[in-house]
């Protein structure tokens, strides 16, 4: 049953600590279901039988897609072919999010069985030679491709690059040799990411050097009268912020800035074998792979964006650090400013602002998890007519009894997502927030094939096709699969107290930065909600990574708008509305230094660039890093130091770092032209909706951020393009 009360967004999510176990009576007395309904995964061996029901029906269309030749055949291609990636994903996505979420370790063994059967027969299939020479075949049809929708057209030529870049078109002696190397990458990639540690593992002071430090920390890190502080993590940020000796904070920057040999000799080797898999594939550099289906196309271009990026943003950087600088003369210093002095006087500064508040800080109180959903779902009704239900859910359902479900309901479509929320921190579970698109959107009414009609186990209605999980027919007829999505944070849990306790129950409430993040993450799932397409590849947030983060980013600003936050912000004991003055202090807080952060992180774009561009045989990543440092750094480096060995991003975001300052230039200037005027508009909800949002990944992204701006010049991206956004990015 769903219940629509509005109340009931604040009593399920926290603000009534006993409602949930009364309103989700279902999941204790209803019937079992599968997780996320899924009817094969009702027991940890339904991840076998699941994968492998799976695996015969991918054969099958393979087998099918690789003997087309009739026009109707070849036409049906690329509806096939993303037929065959939604049955991998739904056990690779399914099974991924599984592994790393849910508490119980035989399921988690399951699902990762069932993880790396489904991956490596995806792996033999992007280099399966029939798939790529049927796909080419299709699209060198023009009466073929003539008849093919645009959705259809963009997903023919996804599949077809990420054929070429599996190497699908080399000879066997080469072949062998990219895979080859994409297993070492694969390899050392994680050994890189996972053995981030400083030379120095820690430095030993007298207590008496460590003046400024918390006391208790200090007196719990000595060992035989000597203090020892680990270069790297929690005691050494602290130090940096409180010590004042200038030579400790140097000290202590410089170790937790210089990696093991061990590890930048890894970092060395990952960049070779790039260079080397690069150009197997007839590219000049990974970076000329990695982006040309990005809205950047080429490593040009996002230099481009970068530099100009970096020009925008450089006086406001210089503005702050001037700032620090005549703090540090105003306490007795006359040397210049240094990078280890950063966090010192910005602690400084922070402290003597916060005891000067005339408003004490209490936002917390404001934002209770219950309202903050319930103003989640009143922003997206006033903006895109779409509302969130909570739902009961069934026994089995969930992975967890903190595990909450909302439906998706809009005002004209009716049912069009399932989001699962498990929002609370438990031992065991990842504390990093995270948006999970367990499955894609995608029509299913029109996959029924007559050749499995020998194979009832295969034969299949939309619904059967479903798999039991949430789908919905269309008032044209057509049958969707619905997004199935999982937020995932890790918030305190409310309070309730013991039975006959004289302690009253308490809502988990959220700091302002927890209330940001679950916007962020929130805008990941509108994304995967609202873009529904006919098409598994170009569904929701399936589009490219420097377009991915510009929805997300976008509610970072509504989470910062007074006029969004009077929807909801409420006392959680009085009622009474957050007060605009408390807002307007918290913002001022947390922009003192954002162009020196954003300018740091355009230094690690150009040095993310820097490594995968073509790269002589003798090259040494850090003297990379030392030249960038020179060129761009607004204090003197540090000489000696290998911080490189520290980026793991290098890794997962190879040659795409600058995405997310890409994005959140974007986003800003979304901002400002489309929604400060009037934040909660419907005009411009649904203007942004229909220019960004239901496409997915199926347009252009530069299409979709022209039609948003209503600005021609950047309708077909390049160079030029690059620049402008990089303009616009001075106040980030």
């Amino acid at each position: 049953m769903i219940n629509c009360c509005e109340r009931y967004y604040r009593d399920v999510y926290s603000d009534n600590p006993g409602f949930w176990a009364q309103f989700n009576v279902a999941a204790v007395h209803g019937p079992r279901a599968g997780l996320f309904k899924n009817k094969h995964l009702t027991s940890p061996q339904g991840f076998a039988s699941y994968a492998h029901r799976t695996l015969r029906k991918a054969q099958h269309l393979v087998d099918k897609i690789q003997f087309a030749s009739t026009t109707e055949q070849l036409r049906r291609i690329v509806k096939d072919l993303d037929r065959l990636s939604d049955l991998l994903c739904r056990v690779i996505d399914m099974s991924d999010f599984v592994r790393s979420t849910h508490p119980d370790r035989v399921i988690v063994n399951a699902a990762n069985d069932a993880y790396s059967l489904m991956y490596e027969y995806m792996n033999v299939l992007n280099t399966t030679d029939g798939l790529y020479l049927a796909l080419q075949k299709a699209m060198q049809n023009k009466d073929v491709v003539k008849q093919w929708s645009v959705e259809e057209k963009a997903v023919a030529m996804i599949l077809y690059r990420d054929f070429e870049k599996s190497g699908v078109m080399l000879d066997k002696q080469t072949k062998q040799r990219f895979v080859e190397l994409s297993n070492e990458i694969a390899e050392i990639g994680p050994m890189f990411v996972n053995g981030a540690e400083p030379q120095k593992p820690y430095l030993v002071f007298k207590a008496n050097q460590l003046m400024g430090m918390d006391p208790l920390i200090v007196k719990q890190l000595r060992r035989a009268g000597r203090v020892r502080i680990p270069t790297v993590g929690g005691a050494a940020s602290l130090a940096l912020r409180t010590v004042e000796d200038e030579e400790v904070r140097r000290e202590l920057y410089k170790e937790g800035h210089t990696a093991r040999e061990e590890q930048v000799e890894l970092l060395d080797r990952l960049l070779r074998l790039r260079g080397e898999l690069a150009k197997l594939v007839g590219h000049e550099s990974y970076a000329s792979i990695a982006l040309a289906d990005k809205m950047a196309k080429t490593p040009d271009s996002v230099n481009t964006f970068l530099t100009s990026l970096a020009a925008s943003n450089r006086p406001s950087a210089l503005a702050e650090l001037q700032t620090l600088a005549d703090l540090k003369k105003s306490h007795g210093r006359d040397t210049p400013l240094q990078i280890w002095d950063r966090e010192f006087y910005a602690s400084k500064l922070l402290t003597s602002m916060r005891s000067q508040r005339r408003i004490p800080d209490n936002l917390s109180s404001f934002f209770s998890l219950g309202v903050v959903m319930q103003g989640l779902s009143r922003l997206s009704s006033r903006l895109y007519g779409v509302r969130f239900v909570p739902r009961e859910t069934l026994p089995g359902e969930t992975w967890h009894p903190d595990v909450r479900r909302l439906d998706v309901i809009d005002e004209t479509a009716g049912h069009i997502a399932v989001v699962y929320c498990d929002l609370f921190e438990r031992e065991g579970k990842n504390p990093n927030p995270a948006h999970f698109t367990v499955r894609c959107s995608r029509r299913i009414d029109d996959d029924h094939d007559p050749a499995y009609a020998f194979d009832p186990e295969l034969a299949s209605t939309p619904e059967e096709e479903a798999d039991g999980m949430a789908s919905a027919r269309l008032p044209n007829g057509m049958h969707y699969q619905l997004p199935t999505i999982a937020l995932i944070c890790d918030f305190t849990p409310p309070y309730i107290p013991p039975k006959n306790h004289p302690s009253a129950p308490h809502p988990t409430l959220l700091s302002f930065r927890e209330m940001q993040t679950l916007f962020h993450e929130m805008g990941h799932a509108l994304h995967s909600m609202l873009g529904r397409t006919a098409l598994h590849n170009i569904s929701g947030t399936r589009c490219a990574t420097d377009f991915a983060e510009l929805p997300s980013v976008l509610m970072e600003h509504f989470a910062k708008s007074p006029t969004v936050l009077s929807l909801f912000a409420r006392h959680h004991e009085s009622g009474q509305p957050l007060p605009v003055e408390m807002v307007q202090e918290k913002l001022k807080q947390e922009s003192m230094w954002e162009a020196t952060e954003t300018h740091a992180q355009i230094v690690l774009a150009l040095l993310d660039q820097a490594y995968h561009s073509s790269l002589p045989p003798d090259f040494s990543s850090t003297e990379i890093f030392r030249s960038i440092e020179k060129q761009y750094d607004l204090l003197p480096p540090v000489e000696g130091t290998t911080w490189q060995g520290f980026f793991g991003h290098l890794f997962g975001y190879g040659a795409t770092y600058y995405s997310y300052l890409f994005d959140k230039a974007i986003a800003q200037r979304v901002w400002k032209t489309v929604f400060e005027g009037d934040p909660l508009s419907r005009e411009a909800g649904g203007r942004y909706r229909d220019e960004v949002l239901r496409w997915g990944g199926g347009r252009d992204g530069w299409k979709s951020v022209a039609g948003v701006l209503g600005d021609g010049r950047l309708e077909n991206g390049g160079r030029e393009a690059m620049k402008v956004v990089g303009r616009w990015g001075g106040g980030l």
